[in-house]
Protein backbone atom coordinates (compact mmCIF):
# COMPACT_ATOMS: atom_id res chain seq x y z
CA UNK A 1 0.00 0.00 0.00
CA UNK A 2 2.81 2.40 0.88
CA UNK A 3 4.56 1.72 -2.42
CA UNK A 4 1.38 2.53 -4.36
CA UNK A 5 0.96 5.81 -2.49
CA UNK A 6 4.61 6.71 -3.08
CA UNK A 7 4.31 5.98 -6.80
CA UNK A 8 1.09 8.00 -6.97
CA UNK A 9 2.72 10.92 -5.17
CA UNK A 10 5.75 10.86 -7.47
CA UNK A 11 3.48 10.75 -10.52
CA UNK A 12 1.43 13.69 -9.23
CA UNK A 13 4.57 15.76 -8.59
CA UNK A 14 5.91 14.90 -12.03
CA UNK A 15 2.66 15.96 -13.71
CA UNK A 16 2.53 19.21 -11.77
CA UNK A 17 6.15 20.08 -12.52
CA UNK A 18 5.56 19.40 -16.22
CA UNK A 19 2.90 22.14 -16.18
CA UNK A 20 5.31 24.81 -14.94
CA UNK A 21 6.67 27.12 -17.64
CA UNK A 22 10.34 26.64 -18.47
CA UNK A 23 12.96 29.36 -18.39
CA UNK A 24 12.86 29.71 -22.17
CA UNK A 25 9.13 30.27 -22.14
CA UNK A 26 9.44 32.82 -19.33
CA UNK A 27 12.13 34.68 -21.25
CA UNK A 28 10.00 34.75 -24.41
CA UNK A 29 7.01 36.00 -22.43
CA UNK A 30 9.08 38.73 -20.77
CA UNK A 31 10.46 39.81 -24.15
CA UNK A 32 6.99 39.90 -25.70
CA UNK A 33 5.63 41.91 -22.78
CA UNK A 34 8.48 44.42 -23.00
CA UNK A 35 7.89 44.78 -26.74
CA UNK A 36 4.16 45.36 -26.21
CA UNK A 37 4.87 47.97 -23.55
CA UNK A 38 7.36 49.70 -25.85
CA UNK A 39 4.82 49.85 -28.67
CA UNK A 40 2.07 51.13 -26.39
CA UNK A 41 4.43 53.86 -25.18
CA UNK A 42 5.19 54.83 -28.80
CA UNK A 43 1.47 55.13 -29.55
CA UNK A 44 0.89 57.15 -26.38
CA UNK A 45 3.79 59.47 -27.24
CA UNK A 46 2.47 59.91 -30.78
CA UNK A 47 -1.02 60.78 -29.52
CA UNK A 48 0.30 63.00 -26.73
CA UNK A 49 -1.30 60.89 -24.02
CA UNK A 50 0.21 61.31 -20.57
CA UNK A 51 0.02 58.33 -18.25
CA UNK A 52 -1.28 59.68 -14.97
CA UNK A 53 -1.18 56.33 -13.22
CA UNK A 54 -1.58 56.61 -9.48
CA UNK A 55 1.34 55.85 -7.25
CA UNK A 56 0.99 52.29 -5.86
CA UNK A 57 -0.29 51.94 -2.28
CA UNK A 58 2.19 52.78 0.43
CA UNK A 59 4.78 54.34 -1.86
CA UNK A 60 3.55 57.91 -1.44
CA UNK A 61 3.41 57.56 2.35
CA UNK A 62 6.97 56.24 2.57
CA UNK A 63 8.24 58.96 0.24
CA UNK A 64 6.48 61.63 2.33
CA UNK A 65 8.44 60.37 5.35
CA UNK A 66 11.65 60.36 3.32
CA UNK A 67 12.04 56.59 3.47
CA UNK A 68 13.05 55.75 -0.08
CA UNK A 69 14.05 52.14 0.67
CA UNK A 70 10.63 51.31 2.13
CA UNK A 71 9.00 53.09 -0.82
CA UNK A 72 10.94 50.85 -3.22
CA UNK A 73 9.91 47.78 -1.21
CA UNK A 74 6.26 48.87 -1.29
CA UNK A 75 6.47 49.46 -5.04
CA UNK A 76 7.95 45.98 -5.58
CA UNK A 77 5.25 44.39 -3.45
CA UNK A 78 2.46 46.23 -5.28
CA UNK A 79 3.74 45.68 -8.82
CA UNK A 80 6.01 42.64 -8.71
CA UNK A 81 8.78 44.68 -10.36
CA UNK A 82 12.44 43.81 -9.99
CA UNK A 83 14.71 45.91 -7.80
CA UNK A 84 16.18 48.04 -10.59
CA UNK A 85 12.78 48.85 -12.14
CA UNK A 86 11.29 49.66 -8.75
CA UNK A 87 14.20 51.95 -7.88
CA UNK A 88 13.87 53.80 -11.19
CA UNK A 89 10.11 54.15 -10.80
CA UNK A 90 10.35 55.48 -7.25
CA UNK A 91 13.09 57.92 -8.29
CA UNK A 92 10.83 59.11 -11.11
CA UNK A 93 8.10 59.85 -8.53
CA UNK A 94 10.53 61.98 -6.53
CA UNK A 95 11.76 64.04 -9.49
CA UNK A 96 10.10 67.42 -9.97
CA UNK A 97 7.80 67.59 -12.98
Amino acid sequence: MEIALTVLLVAAVALLSAQLPGRGEQARTAYRLAEIERRVQLVMDHLGVVDAAPVPPGVREHLARGDKIKAIAAYRKATGADLRSAKEAVEAYTEPR
